[in-house]
């Protein structure tokens, strides 16, 4: 399948009901949000202009709480949707919202206007931390809606935060966990950051509160990402995109930001997978070359080459080659001591913890 071109349309919810911990989206009642159907017509637009393969395009409502905006404003915002999808310029329309924001009105008015992926930022599934970060509704309410969702025919995503207010590895091994019982159709990972005007911000200041280093953020993604490959979750993301404010000393004070997470963390999987299947076997030519595809002969390099030199003092090697090949990402092929050995990732990961 050809790479799917995204129109982001962002929808801030400028009368969200709920202040949780980490965003800075401010409470005005009188106003539910700011974008137009005329926004929504020229943001697409534009993008259509921009996109040379037209092949494979879906609009996604970005914002958290779309369906807690006024019900006539999401019928304006996603009529024009609609009539891209019907003009069939469009494939797939996607919206996210809050778990305690899912109805049957709400899922009739998504099916009218041909809505196809409901994304849920459920964050955390431990009760503690929904408590702690004011999330303002329980678990309870996340596996009833996600289940509506999935009975309404709808693809179903689901978002989670590791780092908030009381979280540890163990409780995103559970909240991972849950997700797996749940089976969505997609995941998305986001590390914890610590943004202005935030409560969360008050309680850094105020030692209340200490934000995750980004070497934590990539160890905990990574065993969380490992669950979700072994029980073939669709992971579509791992930290915020990157935007003109999302950057470190602009809205990003502090957390783990990095514009490339992802990349450290699936390098960190492959050194993983590569340490241990070396872990009883000697290269006694000292030589090795990695024969893979070519996002994973990225990650086996890594960022400024780091897992690279790992994997070279891990081997004491005299001689590391990567060499990009029609070699599927599920897969790697090493050469080494003259054999030529093809190996599936997942027969080599090992978990932090068992999924149960």
């Amino acid at each position: 399948m050809s790479k799917k071109n995204i129109i982001p349309i962002f929808v801030p919810h400028l009368g969200c009901p709920n202040d949780c911990v980490f965003c800075n989206q401010n409470k005005i009642t009188a106003a539910s949000t700011n974008v137009t159907s005329e926004d929504v017509r020229n943001t697409v637009e534009e993008y259509l202009n921009y996109f040379k393969n037209k092949k494979n395009i879906e609009i996604a409502f970005y914002g958290g709480s779309f369906t807690a905006i006024d019900l006539n404003i999401q019928k304006s915002l996603l009529s024009v949707a609609k009539e891209y999808k019907e003009k069939k310029i469009v494939g797939e329309i996607r919206i996210s919202t809050r778990p305690d924001c899912i109805d049957e009105e709400i899922l009739n008015t998504l099916n009218y206007y041909l809505v196809d992926i409901i994304e849920l930022g459920v964050q955390s599934l431990d009760r503690d931390v929904l408590l702690r970060s004011n999330r303002g509704h329980d678990d309870k309410c996340v596996y009833k809606s996600s289940e509506m969702i999935k009975d309404y025919g709808f693809k179903l995503g689901l978002q989670q935060m590791l780092g908030l207010p009381g979280d540890t590895l163990e409780k995103s091994l559970f909240t991972a966990e849950e997700f797996i019982k749940i089976a969505p159709d997609i995941v998305r990972i986001y590390p914890t950051l610590v943004i202005k005007d935030t409560q969360l911000l008050k309680d850094l200041e105020s030692g209340n509160y200490e934000a995750l280093s980004l070497e934590e953020a990539v160890y905990m993604s990574k065993e969380i990402l490992k669950l979700y490959m072994i029980n073939n979750v669709n992971v579509i993301r791992i930290g915020l995109q990157p935007t003109e404010n999302i950057q470190l000393n602009k809205d990003v004070v502090a957390g783990p930001f990095h514009p490339s997470i992802r990349q450290l963390v699936e390098g960190e999987i492959l050194f993983e997978v590569i340490k241990n299947y070396f872990s009883n076997i000697e290269i006694n030519s000292g030589e090795l070359t990695i024969f893979a595809s070519g996002k994973n002969i990225s990650n086996l390099s890594g960022q400024k080459g780091i897992i690279k030199a790992k994997i070279i003092e891990l081997l004491k090697l005299k001689k590391y080659k990567l060499q990009r090949d029609v070699v599927p990402n599920s897969e790697l092929v090493l050469s080494y001591n003259n054999v030529r050995k093809n190996i599936k990732i997942l027969d080599y990961l090992t978990l932090e913890k068992k999924c149960t």
